[in-house]
């Protein structure tokens, strides 16, 4: 069957500027050509994949047949061989390795750091301030997830410069990926202050390592499990080089999504006072006064369908694959290497698969709503053996925030500073101005 070519093509850019310049609105025009449309990356030629069944059998049924694609590989020289771009049975054996962090016992442990992180957030507000809460809820998320990874005085100084070089990190990296190979090579105030900030943080974490294995002791931190966690086939731990790269993906991809879902949830409860008013009252009834605990989390019902409302409205921009043999996907077979991609914010806003999608509605995942969804059409972490293994640390990090900060306080937005999205590698507010009050 042919396959159609999206509009906008340049030549040699082919739709790259297309992708850069419109984002998302390019991204979901698309689904009006058909379920795979061409795109062009420069010269690479990638199939889109726009439906929410033919993306399930990309992520899911038949992911084995697929592996991290030409876009991930932008980014191989600087975040190393993490499970974010690891492969095949590395992959699986890193994944294996990884997993007890993130088992329940571990995210109870977390939730503590969680509370106590946001409490001392909310403990710097002071009534009628006007507050940068995307910049509050950046350095929230740095700081729960450095302090699981990190919990010696060394590590305080990397998670201060997580702090200062991760966003570059995040921001830079996506146009690079998105790019000729050519670009990240010229001598732009974009690449170098991506390069700096990578070097910055290889440097502190490998100190970090180092001192790990010159002390030798359980911390009871996630650098400590890196480090202790055997392979029980071989017996081999991680190398440095090793647990720097998983290092880096869980800060990469531990960081971003959670604080922009936390400054979009209190920018749509704001926008929504019956939404505010049925999340204060489940919290009211749930704590009745008393310090979040982690038993709490699972009483809070409403609050998780508002926590997937803003991860449906807020998610991921794009992301890719390689088929690692031919792969017939509807009516079309793909050969061996075919780049696929995919885009999350453009699923999650197909009018097929949510009724007025642009509407924020969190009743969409009242108990039984969320069965209407079609599988491939919700996928903020992804799918299949690829999905975000800190998905829940993730969802158990915003409810903590959410649910802390409303106990005390009310977030208002500023009259005349409209927040509008901007997309890099996911929605980025243009600004989040907020005046918190005391309930």
């Amino acid at each position: 069957m042919s396959v159609p070519v999206a509009r906008g093509r340049w030549p040699v850019l082919g739709h790259t500027p297309a992708l850069l310049r419109r984002r998302s609105g390019f991204t979901a025009s698309l689904r009006e050509s058909g379920e795979i449309v061409k795109v062009y990356l420069g010269p690479m030629r990638a199939y889109f994949v726009t439906s929410p069944a033919l993306t399930h059998r990309v992520l899911v049924t038949n992911g084995s047949s697929f592996r991290k694609g030409a876009m991930f590989d932008k980014f191989q020289p600087y975040l190393g061989n993490g499970l974010l771009l690891s492969n095949g049975a590395f992959h699986l054996r890193q994944r294996r390795l990884i997993q007890p962090a993130f088992h329940r016992e571990r995210i109870a442990r977390y939730a503590e750091t969680m509370v106590r992180a946001a409490r001392e957030l909310t403990g710097t507000w002071r009534r009628g301030e006007v507050r940068d809460l995307t910049a509050d809820m950046q350095g929230l998320a740095v700081t729960i997830v450095g302090e699981a990874l990190f919990s010696t005085e060394l590590g305080k100084r990397a998670i201060a410069e997580v702090r200062r070089s991760i966003f570059v990190v995040i921001k830079q990296g996506m146009i690079r990926a998105l790019s000729p190979s050519f670009v990240e090579k010229l001598p732009v105030p974009g690449n170098r202050r991506f390069d700096e900030a990578i070097g910055r943080m290889r440097a502190i974490v490998l100190e970090v390592i180092a001192s790990w294995r010159a002390d030798g002791t359980d911390h009871g931190d996630l650098l400590s499990m890196l480090l202790l966690a055997q392979d029980e086939e071989t017996g081999e731990r991680m190398t440095d080089r090793q647990t720097y790269d998983e290092v880096l993906t869980l800060l990469t991809a531990g960081i971003e999504t959670t604080a922009l879902a936390l400054a979009w949830i209190f920018h749509e409860i704001a926008r929504h006072p019956e939404v505010e008013r049925r999340l204060r009252a489940e919290i009211d009834e749930v704590l009745d006064g008393r310090p979040l605990t982690v038993d709490d989390i699972g009483k809070l019902t409403y609050t998780h369908q508002v926590v997937n409302e803003v991860l449906r409205m807020y998610p991921v921009w794009i992301l890719m694959r390689r088929a690692t043999e031919e792969v017939e996907l509807g009516d079309v077979r793909l050969p061996e290497g075919a780049e696929v991609i995919i885009s999350p914010h453009a699923l999650h806003y197909d009018p097929e698969s949510y009724v007025d999608p642009e509407r924020f509605d969190p009743d969409r995942w009242a108990p039984g709503g969320a069965d209407e969804v079609p599988k491939g059409a919700f996928i903020p972490f992804g799918g299949g053996t690829r999905q975000c293994m800190g998905n829940v640390f993730a969802q158990t990090e915003i409810v903590i925030t959410v649910a802390t900060v409303l106990a005390d306080w009310r977030l208002v937005p500023v009259p005349g500073r409209p927040v509008r999205v901007k997309f890099t590698s996911a929605a980025y507010p243009s600004e989040m101005p907020m005046t918190v009050t005391e309930r």
